[in-house]
Order: structure tokens, then C-alpha cells, then sequence
């Protein structure tokens, strides 16, 4: 089968284009804008690109063209192929129909976490020999790839709330077929799609309503919004996490975690990654690998080597003493929890936050009355303003720099920064190759 995938530059889009590939589907697509690293991890795989949506491509003469929740009603592409009768499909129904039938599914679903806790999985079923394949809306680092297809009966997959496409407005997690389902949490977000937190957590009941009463749902003990999804109907077993009647983190260490279910400890994890966050993430992991066949035991040891994900927490480099790291955080929560876990780290050293707030919600303005809050814990803040439609100047405070050119947020955190700094830049995009420019920066730094 011929495919050629609309918009398919984007993580999902791009990860489901190297499955179909794997699968021996001949793929093409088009985006937009066409660069690396996607672009090369396509090519690398024989995937023709083409940059832009001119509707001649109608004439590649796909079997089916799978459309991405970029393309919107006039696009010319798109227009070319309703007007001319031609078939498509939603990536996600793509994704269900000729990959994930017949297979164990495990999905991870919530505002925060999805990526961490999927890769947590997908390494754990890997370290015990199940070699599952996997749809991660990231890169881990124990693979070094975002989508795989194996043989196994195993599929993790982040099942992400999002709406599917211009012509299915569900979530995209209403197409997976989950056996084992993990509920993180769940707050507001997407504000461009979603008018408030109800309207998500009845996408997530109907989700929730799909799920098989021979399964699992792994839910956050601790999260109220999903104790009301929950509440409006659920026919599959639940195990909590973060609570003492199920799963729970034990006595902290400074190398690691006690893993406990129902009070009884089972193991200590081993590592050295940061914050309460990941530590729920690791038990969410458990439980569901534990579904899967994993005994708690081996699922502990895999995590005590598990790297961690590129752009959280990743550190781009080390300059005059100067640590620059790269992370996702883009929602309140995030960035808190995200602060929170390096300031355990680093103690009393300055932390540098480097915001931008790039999100359809964040540039709304829905959530900048959290969001000096969420920056206490650094000593600094400095926030690249482009696009914003609200003043973050004075939603920031003092201890803000504020600016909506990036060279000159890049010469004033240059200048600012000192040995024994730790630079945290916080962003859902490539934020305009700012962890390079801060680090050539600070090369020249006296």
C-alpha cells in the first residue's frame, strides 16, 4: 500500500510514518516546513518528502492519503482531495486499523508525564525480553528512536487528548484499543480546542467507556479530576498510584526510591533521575508492565538503567562551569514540577529559567496567572515574548527579563550567567535553536 501522509513533519505523523515503513508500505508526505531532525530520520528511511501542500500532488496517486491534525478546509492539498473523490483517513485510525488490531495494547494517557511514563514501559517490557513496539510522542534515549514495529504482541502508545482531524474531533486515545491504560493526571490544557477542564474530562470518560473489562486502568490516586471521570462510569479494574492503598514511593534516598503496593515493599529503583513526577511516572510503569506479565522485581531493575527522555531534563551542554539543559515543560504544572526536581539537585545554586510560552493555551493567556508561581523556584526568569497577546512583563514580575527578540534574550542571559549556574530552558518546540546560541554565547564569555 501506497500512503501519503499530510503533515508529516509532526512527532506523531513522523513516528507513524516510520511504522508504515517498517510494515513494507511504500510512504510519502508533505509538511509545511520540512527540516531536521524529522526530516533526516524520514529520509534516513527511504520516505520521499515534499515541502508545502500544492495540490498537485494528487498526482503521486497514493492508495490512501492519511491526514494529520495540522491540515485544516482550504488547504489546497486537502481541497484537491475532496474535490476529486479521493480516499483518506485520520493518522490514529490508520494507527488502529493496521497496526494495533490483534495486539496488547498499553496506553498512556494524561496532561503531564505521557511521554516519561511510555518510554518508562516500552523499556521495561523491552528489558524482559518482550520487545514491544511503540508510538512515543518523544525520543528515548534507551532506544534512540520514537516509533518502532515489532513482532510482539506488545504496543505502548502515548494516547494523547488532542483532537484527530479536521473531520474527528474526538481525542486521538478514542482509536486506541487499550488493554492497559494509564490515566497520569489530568488538568486544563488546549485551551484552542477545549472551552475547560469538563469538556476534557468527559473525553476522557468516553475513552475510559472503550476500555475492556478484562483490563486495567493505572490511575493517579491523588488527581480529583479523574476521581470524576472515573466516578461517571468505569467497567475495568483499577490500581491508584501516589496513595498508600496502591502503589506508592516509599523512603526517599538520594540515588533512588522504595516501591510499595499496598503498604508491602517490593524493591528500591536505583537512579538519578529528578522529581516527585518521575517517581510517579516509575510506579504508573510498574503497575502496568505488571499487567503485561512483569513481575515488580524485574521492572525495578529496568528502571535502575533507564536513561531518561531527550528534552526533559537533557542536559545540551556544559560551558565555563555554566550547565545548560533542555526540557519540554510548557504547561504551570510542568515547569513547577520540573523546577522543583533540579532545585533538589543542585541545592543552593542559581537556576536561570528560560521560558517560552509557546502553546496555543499559554499564548491565549489562559494560564498566566500560574505562571510566576510556577517560576518560584528559580532565581531568575527570563521569558521570550514573540506571539503573546498579554503582557508577560507584568504577569512575570521583577524578577523577569522579558524580551521578543531572541538574540538579545540570548546576549542578556550570556551576560547574567556565572560559574556554578544551572540554565534551564523550558519549551514545546525548538524555541529557534536557543540551547546552541546560549552555548556559543557562553563560550565567549570571559
Amino acid at each position: 500500500m501506497h500512503l501519503h501522509i499530510l503533515g508529516i513533519c509532526g512527532t506523531f505523523m513522523g513516528g507513524l510514518a516510520l511504522i508504515a515503513r517498517a510494515g513494507g508500505h511504500r510512504v510519502t508526505g508533505c509538511d509545511a516546513n520540512v527540516y531536521p531532525p524529522m526530516s533526516n530520520q524520514l529520509a534516513a528511511q527511504g520516505i520521499e518528502l515534499i515541502e508545502g501542500w500544492k495540490a498537485d500532488q494528487i498526482g503521486l496517486k497514493p492508495d490512501v492519503f492519511v491526514i494529520g491534525n495540522v491540515v485544516t478546509r482550504g488547504n489546497p492539498l486537502m481541497e484537491e482531495i475532496l474535490e476529486q473523490g479521493f480516499p483518506y483517513i485520520s493518522g490514529p485510525q490508520w494507527l488502529r486499523e493496521n497496526v494495533l488490531a490483534g495486539k496488547w495494547v498499553v496506553a498512556v494517557a494524561g496532561t503531564h508525564g505521557k511521554t516519561t511514563a511510555a518510554s518508562m514501559v516500552a523499556w521495561i517490557l523491552e528489558h524482559a525480553g518482550l520487545e514491544p513496539g511503540f508510538l512515543i510522542g518523544g525520543v528515548p534515549e534507551n532506544f534512540d528512536v520514537s516509533a518502532r514495529l515489532t513482532p510482539s504482541r506488545f504496543f505502548v502508545v502515548e494516547a494523547d487528548e488532542y483532537d484527530t482531524a479536521f473531520f474527528d474531533k474526538r481525542s486521538k486515545f478514542l482509536h486506541y484499543p487499550a488493554r492497559t491504560t494509564i490515566l497520569n493526571n489530568l488538568e486544563f490544557d488546549h485551551a484552542d480546542i477545549f472551552p475547560d477542564l469538563a469538556a476534557i474530562e468527559t473525553q476522557f470518560h468516553h475513552f475510559v467507556r472503550t476500555l475492556p473489562a478484562g483490563g486495567l486502568i493505572v490511575a493517579n490516586g491523588t488527581d480529583e479530576a479523574l476521581a470524576r471521570v472515573l466516578a461517571r462510569g468505569c467497567y475495568t479494574p483499577v490500581e491508584g498510584f501516589g496513595a498508600a492503598d496502591g502503589w506508592s514511593a516509599g523512603t526517599l534516598h538520594a540515588d533512588g526510591f522504595d516501591v510499595r503496593w499496598q503498604g508491602e515493599k517490593l524493591g528500591r529503583v536505583h537512579w538519578m533521575l529528578t522529581g516527585t513526577h518521575n517517581q510517579s511516572n516509575a510506579l504508573a510503569a510498574i503497575a502496568a508492565a505488571r499487567h503485561c506479565g512483569v513481575a515488580p522485581a524485574q521492572a525495578i531493575a529496568a528502571l535502575g538503567a533507564f536513561v531518561g527522555v531527550k528534552r526533559r531534563m537533557e542536559v545540551r551542554g556544559i560551558v565555563n562551569g555554566i550547565t545548560v539543559y533542555d526540557d519540554f515543560a510548557h504547561h504551570p504544572t510542568a515547569i513547577e514540577t520540573t523546577l522543583a526536581g533540579l532545585r533538589t539537585k543542585v541545592d543552593n545554586a542559581r537556576i536561570l529559567a528560560v521560558i517560552e510560552p509557546r502553546s496555543n493555551t499559554m499564548k491565549l493567556g489562559m494560564m498566566k496567572g500560574r505562571l510566576a508561581g510556577s517560576l518560584a523556584a528559580a532565581d531568575r526568569v527570563y521569558c521570550y515574548s514573540a506571539g503573546l497577546n498579554w503582557d508577560a512583563a507584568a504577569a512575570l514580575g521583577t524578577r523577569a527579563f522579558v524580551c521578543d527578540d531572541l538574540q538579545r534574550l540570548v546576549e542578556q542571559l550570556g551576560s547574567d550567567a556565572r560559574r556554578g549556574d544551572h540554565v534551564l530552558v523550558m519549551s514545546n518546540g525548538g524555541f529557534g535553536g536557543i540551547h546552541e546560541k546560549l552555548l556559543a554565547r557562553l563560550a565567549r564569555k570571559a
